[in-house]
């Protein structure tokens, strides 16, 4: 018998060239409003490409991973660098569905499977 519905849906759109193609996508838009707000030293970094000195209304929290871009004022240290680092390849295993499915998961980091995955001591939610 063959694959699940369930299974050919991931096959498709999970680990896919369409989920590569969204996470290309939600790069170029990082690139864009990181080009746009940042103030501060842009780098490469850990595999992502840093935007310093952006607004605090222009991300979540310390930081948000767009794609392969990492938007933040400050927050860049190695810990933070490796945890958005999980984050980079989170967009690009689940594409352009990854925000509905981090949304999906909640907002308390605590308890969202992306922010577990992704380190909750490196993010700076536990100590």
């Amino acid at each position: 018998m063959g694959a699940t519905y369930a299974g050919r849906v991931r096959r498709i759109f999970f680990d896919s060239p369409i989920s590569r193609a969204g996470y290309l996508y939600a790069t170029t838009v990082g690139v864009i409003w990181g080009s746009i707000w940042s103030t501060g030293k842009v780098e490469r970094r850990g595999g992502l490409i840093v935007f310093r000195g952006m607004p605090s209304w222009a991300f979540g929290r310390g930081g948000a991973c767009v794609g392969g871009c990492y938007l933040t004022n400050q927050n860049v240290s190695m810990a933070i660098l490796e945890h958005e680092a999980v984050h980079k390849h989170q967009w690009q295993r689940f594409g352009m569905v990854f925000p509905l499915l981090y949304l999906a998961a909640g907002r308390n980091p605590l308890q969202n499977r992306f922010e577990i995955e992704a380190g909750l001591k490196k993010g700076g939610y536990v100590k």
